[in-house]
């Protein structure tokens, strides 16, 4: 099913045209890449770069074991499982504080891919665009941004990053979004996306407006069955 999902979610991005693309380093995040980037009509020859910053939340003793197990041990602890640590297991907030580092990461990477050289703080390098409409395309809000970055994780992982991006980034929703969508698990293969403005201050690109476009959508598996919860997908 893992396989079909992929598929399906190249070809839903097909007409896309990526400028980047991160993927965690596990093995089933690149095949998910490999898979997109194989039916995309636009990116061929990108480069994928793999980033261990970008890897499954880890779960000590949990890890590898039903989920079921994991829920135990929550309950057994008197905590929601979504808010858990088990034994030997990564806090959410070293989880927040790798996706951090990732940003800060890609922000770099893409300033020198994309800019020949740093602007005067006062002159965002990524100029913000207006606010798209959002019309349940595969499009959605990528229109005319020049840069667009694909990238390849882990639903734990996407699920910390995405509640980073709005609670500790404010990122504006889109109207109509409740927040408990906002904090839902990432469906497998699931897309996320979100239109960043960055501001070079001192050499170093910041963000200074996050518009979120949709989150979690999963309309290309819509004729797929027994879709699960475990790596997503992430648009900027």
């Amino acid at each position: 099913m893992g396989l079909q999902q992929a598929e399906a979610a190249g070809q839903y991005l097909q007409d896309l045209r990526f400028t980047n693309v991160f993927v965690s380093n596990l093995q089933r995040a690149i095949q998910t890449a490999e898979i997109i980037l194989r039916n995309n009509l636009h990116s061929a020859g990108i480069e994928m770069v793999l980033d261990p910053l970008l890897r499954e939340r880890g779960f000590g003793v949990a890890e590898g074991r039903p989920k079921e197990d994991m829920k135990n041990m929550a309950n057994a602890a008197g905590q929601a499982c979504r808010d858990f640590t088990p034994p030997g297991g990564e806090t959410l907030d070293e989880v927040k504080t790798r996706f951090r580092k990732f940003l800060k990461s890609m922000f770099q990477r893409m300033l020198i891919d994309h800019c020949s050289s740093a602007r005067p703080s006062t002159s965002p390098e990524f100029p913000e665009l207006p606010l798209p409409t959002i019309a349940g395309l595969a499009n959605d809000g990528v229109e005319n941004l020049r840069t667009h970055a694909l990238v390849v994780s882990h639903g734990a992982f996407i699920r910390v990053a995405v509640r980073h991006l709005v609670d500790g980034l404010n990122c504006s929703l889109p109207e109509g979004l409740k927040m408990s969508q906002v904090y839902s698990a990432c469906p497998n293969t699931g897309i996320c996306r979100f239109v960043i403005t960055l501001q070079v201050e001192e050499n170093i690109p910041r963000p200074v407006a996050i518009h979120c476009i949709f989150i979690n959508r999963k309309d290309h598996l819509a004729s797929l069955k027994g879709s699960s919860s475990k790596d997503g997908l992430s648009s900027h």
